[in-house]
């Protein structure tokens, strides 16, 4: 009592050991009445309670006007009368004729009384009542039940129980389970019947954390537990997967001297394989008959299921068996059983269980053969679910619109549409009408198939019949002209839809947008976008993936990475495509470090990256040069169990060629033959380019006479390597006996291979077949800025410069843009035949075309210069080269050390020298 006195000060007792709630309160139609009133009107209302007509004796007096709720709360409390039906009956007639609120506690003294008369009805209303019309803390209500208990001598406990049921009922569990709580501080305990109602409720409610306050509180009170109190512990023990407490509750149950019933070793058992713990679940059933239980129907399926559950299906066929030995009913069992081999696929062991099935004398139900068929359909086995379908009608189950809907689903996916027909006809001769959902399902199948035409016909046909059309089968139409790449067909059906009153949904306008994305027409996209947020749609990570992807393969990285922010900042997680595109999409753009920042993004957010995705972050590391980081990217990829890929090992094996590494890029080939990886074309034309890269021309020539014999076409790759390999070593006449097989077997050279011939041939200095060549190269078409370079320095090697100028001109004519190697070549070869003027009017003449000269333009000029005594010429160029921030090189440094000499200028002489001998120091 002290506990809620000291936690409400406001609630104090008189000297009668009644409570006086101090609170405002004031009738509109009675004033305050003092306590010498109150009595007097309490004990006349008291006496006419004594009557059987006491509501006419009450009426016709000034009572009425006279009633107040202390009035009632103290005629409640003297309970003259001593019946409590007749107190509830001027109970409910005072608070009528008040129109006001009774007070707390005359609901608890009426509660109380009522309970003491075992008037439990009546009470647990009234208690309803009580907590429906006092919006007060149930602290506060129990307080007042347990005044009004303890002013009763005698009184029922069951009352609390009441209060503590009212709640529930009411649904106000966190108020009952303080209600318990509350009254066991006051020293006053529910019954077991309450406290195990109440566990069971919090359990159902997930509200964990006053079920185990609950359920502390009966152990403190040192509660008898009984199996119904363990079966729910057992029940809040497997709420959390604890396996082990589960198990330690009948282990308790057995210390104190119970024998746990078969139904809470159901119980367990049941729990056990919910949390996947079947190994224990099977031994707990072991154990059953050491006690002398007996497992039962219920305890065997419950295992089985379980064993289905994680595919163990041959240990479940095992437990069957036994189960038939104990002649336990197996009905549900066997469901279980086809269920699992349903969900592998085992369509064979399915039939055999459904065929034992029958043989033991079951009948199987529509839902079973339902089951059934719709397993067999979407494995494919079609004909199987025919007979099926056909043994159900045989023995006179009829099939309903289910059965004929998975039919035509899985005839629809092998696009029979024969059969499908046949069922449609099959359908109206049993007067079944096929449903939305079964037109859904067939319009759905005629557009993966890209069967729009027959799709259409059959929208005609549900129209005709006056189904209403639905945003499924207007989804399904969208989806099958976007995946024809048909997007004006997919916007007009997008159109109608909307027409027609049926409103678009995300999933609708999805397919248009990834269409229009693939086609890199983002300004639709954008369009699209703008017309989903105007209908109020979120977008979702598909919708995002699109523009991700659309903008990625156009090279507009920075829109990417901003729908990219975005869609993480609404919460949406991007597949491994997203990334991979986005990734790719940086590599190519030359953006490195966005690249792994991306690639960063994907690990710190949890997501495993896929095959693919590493594969083209290692590809993109290995073009950029970056091989040592993508080796390091590749050995994660392996710690995280992934196995690599071809296209991992070609852009590794790429990558070390390229940087000459031929040594290390053969281990990576003959790692792959040990993991099972089979090489492709790109591997062996990267180890023919680094062979030939590196000087190896015989083994190269190895490698590439054994492709074919691999299975492997060679293509224009393969033999430019060889044929660019063979030129560079000086064997013209492998080189073009490879040419004359490569045109000989239809594979078309491609400018790459004609500019390895026409070098091979301007180094050996046979000019007139290097030109004959050129020629034929113009013809093709495949002559560029290279072309005319590498003849242009063949020509001036040869000293025949005139035609070297020929070809300059040449270039200008047809609008071939020389460059400045172009003009360097030319430049340095004139200042080598000492032709100045002509030197330095191309010099004037490649600026003049916006080409900047490097050092190798300048110094060619200086050299000449200064071999022919004009120093000061020399100096100029040496001046203005320095103006243009181009550094000198020490051959260009030793050319104007020679020059100041000349001149005796000594001390600039030295202060060049002493610039080198800088330059070599901070390379130290």
């Amino acid at each position: 009592m002290w506990r809620f006195s000291h936690r409400y000060p406001f609630l104090i007792s008189d000297q009668n050991g009644l409570r006086n709630t101090i609170r405002p309160f004031k009738s509109i139609h009675f004033c305050t009445t003092t306590t010498n009133e109150i009595h007097e009107i309490s004990w006349e209302i008291s006496n006419f309670l004594g009557h059987d007509n006491w509501k006419s004796f009450m009426a016709s007096s000034d009572i009425p006007m006279k009633l107040n709720p202390e009035v009632v709360r103290f005629v409640l409390h003297q309970n003259q009368v001593a019946d409590p039906k007749r107190l509830l009956d001027f109970f409910n007639w005072s608070t009528s004729e008040m129109g006001i609120t009774q007070n707390l506690d005359s609901f608890s003294i009426l509660v109380v009384l009522l309970c003491n008369s075992n008037l439990f009805g009546p009470a647990s209303r009234l208690l309803r009542q009580m907590i429906g019309t006092h919006s007060v803390s149930c602290l506060l209500v129990l307080d007042s039940v347990l005044c009004s208990f303890r002013n009763r001598s005698g009184s029922n406990p069951v009352v609390f129980d009441i209060l503590i049921d009212s709640y529930t009922k009411m649904g106000m569990l966190g108020e009952a389970a303080n209600v318990f709580l509350g009254a066991k501080s006051g020293h006053i305990m529910p019954s077991l019947r309450c406290c195990n109602d109440l566990l069971k409720d919090l359990l159902k409610g997930n509200m964990m954390e006053l079920f185990w306050k609950v359920y502390n509180g009966m152990q403190d009170a040192k509660m008898g537990f009984d199996l119904y109190t363990y079966t729910t512990l057992v029940g809040a023990h497997f709420k959390v997967g604890d396996v082990k407490g589960a198990k330690r509750v009948l282990y308790e149950i057995r210390e104190k001297g119970c024998n746990p019933s078969l139904f809470i070793y159901n119980k367990v058992i049941d729990g056990m394989c919910r949390v996947g713990a079947i190994a224990e679940a099977i031994e707990l059933k072991r154990s059953m008959f050491e006690i002398g239980l007996v497992p039962d129907t219920y305890t065997y399926s419950v295992i089985i299921n379980g064993l289905c559950k994680i595919r163990k299906l041959k240990d479940a066929k095992l437990l069957l068996e036994e189960m038939k030995l104990t002649g336990l009913k197996l009905n549900e069992t066997y469901l279980a059983l086809i269920d699992g081999f349903l969900k592998e696929g085992n369509i064979d062991e399915v039939l055999q269980v459904k065929n034992e099935m029958v043989c033991c004398g079951m009948r199987l139900n529509l839902s079973t053969y339902n089951m059934l068929i719709h397993g067999v359909c979407k494995y494919g086995k079609m004909e199987k679910a025919l007979e099926i379908f056909n043994e159900m009608i045989r023995i006179g189950c009829k099939p309903n619109s289910q059965t004929y809907s998975c039919l035509i689903k899985g005839f629809c996916q092998e696009h029979d549409i024969g059969r499908v027909y046949e069922l449609l006809c099959d359908m109206e001769s049993r007067s079944m009408v096929p449903t939305v959902e079964t037109y859904c399902t067939i319009i759905h199948g005629m557009c993966q198939h890209n069967d729009l035409s027959r799709a259409n016909g059959f929208l005609g046909e549900m129209v005709a019949k006056g189904l209403k059309l639905n945003v499924v089968i207007y989804r399904s139409l969208i989806m099958g002209y976007a995946r024809e790449g048909r997007v004006e067909e997919a916007k007009r059906i997008l159109e109608e839809m909307s027409d027609k009153g049926v409103a678009p949904d995300i999933f609708c306008y999805n397919p248009i947008i990834t269409c229009l994305s693939r086609a890199g027409k983002m300004e639709e996209v954008k369009a699209c976008f703008t017309e989903i947020l105007g209908r109020g749609l979120t977008p979702d990570a598909v919708t995002y993936g699109a523009f991700i992807c659309g903008y990625s393969r156009v090279g507009r990285m920075q829109e990417a990475a901003t729908y990219f922010n975005e869609m993480l900042d609404r919460r949406l997680m991007p597949n491994n495509l997203i990334y991979t595109v986005l990734i790719d999409g940086h590599f190519k753009a030359g953006n490195v470090m966005e690249a792994f920042a991306t690639f960063q993004c994907i690990l710190a957010l949890g997501v495993l990256p896929d095959v693919q995705t590493y594969s083209v972050f290692i590809n993109g590391l290995s073009r950029c040069g970056k091989i040592k980081e993508a080796i390091e990217v590749f050995s994660e990829m392996k710690e995280k169990g992934l196995v690599p890929d071809v296209v991992c090992y070609s852009s590794l094996i790429s990558g070390f060629c390229q940087k000459g590494e031929v040594v290390e890029a053969f281990q990576l080939y003959d790692e792959m033959h040990r993991e099972g990886v089979d090489p492709n074309i790109f591997i062996f034309n990267a180890l023919i380019d680094g062979l030939c890269k590196s000087g190896n021309i015989k083994r190269a020539r190895k490698l590439f006479d054994g492709i074919s014999e691999r299975g492997f076409k060679l293509d224009n790759v393969s033999y430019s390597s060889m044929i660019d390999g063979y030129c560079k070593c000086g064997n013209l006449m492998e080189a073009f006996s490879l040419f004359d097989e490569m045109l000989s077997k239809g594979v078309e050279p491609h400018s790459y291979v004609y500019n390895s011939l026409l070098c091979g041939l301007c180094k050996e200095g046979d000019m007139e077949r290097a030109l004959k060549l050129f020629r034929e190269i113009e013809q093709k078409g495949f002559a560029t800025t290279l072309s005319f370079n590498t003849l242009i320095d063949g020509f001036c090697k040869a000293w025949k410069l005139q035609e070297a100028n020929q070809l300059l001109q040449e270039m200008t004519d047809k609008q071939i843009e020389p460059d400045h190697v172009t003009y360097t070549t030319v430049i340095d070869w004139h200042c080598k035949a000492g032709k100045m003027e002509e030197a330095n009017k191309l010099f004037l003449e490649m600026q003049d075309r916006g080409l900047m000269p490097d050092v190798v333009t300048y110094t060619s000029l200086m050299h000449s210069y200064s071999k022919l005594q004009k120093t000061s010429e020399a100096f100029t160029l040496f001046e203005g080269m320095l103006a243009k921030g181009i550094k000198p090189d020490e051959w260009t440094y030793n050319i104007m050390i020679d020059a100041h000499c000349k001149e005796d200028n000594l001390v600039e002489a030295y202060k060049l020298r002493d610039e080198i001998l800088g330059d070599k120091g901070n390379c130290l």
